[in-house]
């Protein structure tokens, strides 16, 4: 079943690229900030200064390993969709080990492995979580026949109630 929503293959790979990279840079610039904040001086001015310092340091770093990340996910993941020939999630459970093991092995061969095998969970977790919210919503959606009640009616009136 293919996935119409999606942008082909070679912009797939430039818009997820971008958008990790978009994600590391507000989150990691907002979390670094923070950081930067608690440990400043006190006083108000001194916090804001340590938050921009802080933020202006990190952040490029952080959003750059996130658009590595996004970048060798989505290469994974067309090299799946054209070697299997469909868009199902094994090509995004098989991604994320690939990504995991692609990018640790500079640590050597166990690591990678590890670190392989905790993509492959967490983007089954993922898949999985999605899959079952798009159940959900199907079945909530589903046409359901009308119950109708019987209606009592009464006979005899107030003597019946004795």
């Amino acid at each position: 079943k293919m996935d119409y929503t999606r942008d082909p293959c070679p912009w797939r790979i430039l818009d997820d690229c971008g958008g990790a990279y978009c994600l590391g840079f507000i989150g990691g610039g907002l979390f670094s900030m923070v950081g930067g904040a608690r440990n400043a001086p006190k006083g108000i001015g001194n916090r804001l200064l340590g938050a921009m310092a802080n933020a202006r340091i990190k952040t490029p770093r952080t959003a750059g390993s996130f658009g590595v990340w996004g970048l060798t996910f989505s290469l994974c993941d067309c090299s799946l969709v054209a070697l299997r020939r469909k868009e199902d999630p094994w090509n995004s459970i098989m991604s994320g080990a690939g990504t995991g093991f692609i990018l640790a092995i500079r640590q050597g061969m166990a690591p990678a492995i590890g670190s392989a095998a905790i993509g492959g969970v967490l983007l089954a977790l993922i898949e999985g979580v999605g899959i079952a919210i798009n159940r959900f919503q199907a079945d909530m959606y589903k046409p359901v026949a009308p119950q109708f009640e019987e209606q009592q009616i009464p006979t005899g009136g107030i003597q019946n109630l004795q």
